[in-house]
């Protein structure tokens, strides 16, 4: 069972083909780390990310040698290609005109208005999604002079100005907003304030966040925290890592919420002294095996043939070991009992095996 969520009905934007809020699944985007100059290393991790359920990506603008880099590298990417802008509007400019289909700009970052209207204006002419992206390390000084410090008022209040400034100016509405700290506490508590005033989608994620480990914990407080309570339409889990674990991550949070599902759940236990198997190494093995499958199914890892069947009933499919043997089970019910060197290449066998039977199970797209 996961629990009951009534998202909060946001309206719809579209970066290119993809739609973002109302009805859609909530989506998952990364951000490339590669150097966006390197056209080929750029699109091979966009590549990457795709074949791992990503759905959005947003690549580094930082000059003229990046945006003349774009024009290839949207042409070439199987997802919408977003850039990130800050400082200088005329990359932005660039970025629009070589077929981007968002721009995610940082106003803090920006003095001259005039030149983020000519901007804005492109990018409305051409259809192009624009992210209000807060941050709070990066916020315009007449805000952080009323309130002295980054806080989420301080946030909101600057994402309600900009937002309004350019529905109101400018007429355009293809708009989502984010408004991101590097403490979860404050970054849940922009949202669930921004939410309360407004219909736009939001995206998701807390920022600086780090790595693997610690940055997954604060993303997944932060984004569970406002999922639970129906807020988001989007989400990246910012991470000093590679991007593709990113995308798990995310998946993980959708997957343990009930709202998204794409790769395998993988059940496994934390082992003790009874278990005479690696079954750390056998752990991993499989969850490297199951990152390639997209499908609706529960997996189990036991580390004792005794309790494993038993404790892992509700699972599809499982394995557990002891000393030079194993076993496969469905169900909680063993089918198979094989050597220890033979029992991956069986088990993978199975699983296999049971999508054919149950092509249901499959994930043909990632909605």
């Amino acid at each position: 069972m996961y629990p009951k969520i009534k998202r909060k009905k946001t309206r719809v934007v579209w970066v290119g083909n993809v739609g973002i809020g109302g009805d859609n699944p909530v989506r998952v985007q990364s951000m490339t780390n590669t150097d966006t100059r390197d056209v080929k290393a750029t699109l091979d991790q966009i590549h990457r990310l795709y074949e791992a359920g990503c759905e959005v990506i947003r690549v580094a603008i930082p000059d003229e040698k990046a945006v003349k880099a774009l024009k290839d590298i949207v042409k070439e990417s199987p997802i919408p290609v977003i850039a990130d802008l800050h400082f200088y509007t005329s990359l932005g400019e660039k970025a629009v005109k070589a077929g981007i289909a968002g721009i995610r700009i940082n106003p803090g970052t920006f003095k001259n208005k005039k030149n983020l209207d000519r901007l804005i204006e492109i990018c409305k002419e051409r259809k192009v999604c624009i992210r209000i992206g807060i941050n709070a390390g990066s916020l315009e000084s007449a805000v952080l002079k009323k309130y002295k410090i980054p806080c989420p008022k301080a946030m909101v209040e600057s994402a309600l100005n900009w937002l309004n400034y350019i529905i109101e100016k400018h007429d355009y509405q293809n708009l989502k907003i984010s408004l991101k700290s590097s403490n979860w506490w404050e970054t849940a508590k922009s949202y669930e304030m921004f939410s309360k005033k407004s219909d736009f989608p939001l995206h998701l994620g807390v920022t600086e966040a780090g790595g693997l480990i610690p940055g997954t914990i604060k993303n997944t407080m932060a984004i569970t925290y406002l999922l639970l309570k129906g807020i988001g339409d989007t989400i990246r889990v910012s991470l000093t890592a590679d991007p593709v674990e990113e995308i798990y991550v995310a998946f993980e949070i959708l997957k343990n919420l009930g709202l998204r599902s794409l790769h395998p759940d993988i059940i496994a236990c934390p082992t003790c002294g009874r278990c005479e198997i690696d079954l750390m190494k056998l752990y991993k093995e499989v969850e490297n095996w199951a990152k390639n499958i997209k499908a609706d199914l529960k997996l189990a890892v036991m580390g004792c043939i005794v309790n494993g069947p038993g404790e892992a009933k509700m699972a599809d499919l499982g394995i557990a070991g002891g000393k030079g043997v194993g076993i496969i089970f469905k169900k909680g019910k063993i089918i198979r009992k094989v050597s220890e060197k033979d029992l991956l290449p069986t088990f993978f066998e199975e699983i296999e095996k049971f999508l054919k039977e149950h092509p249901e199970r499959l994930h043909l797209t990632t909605s």
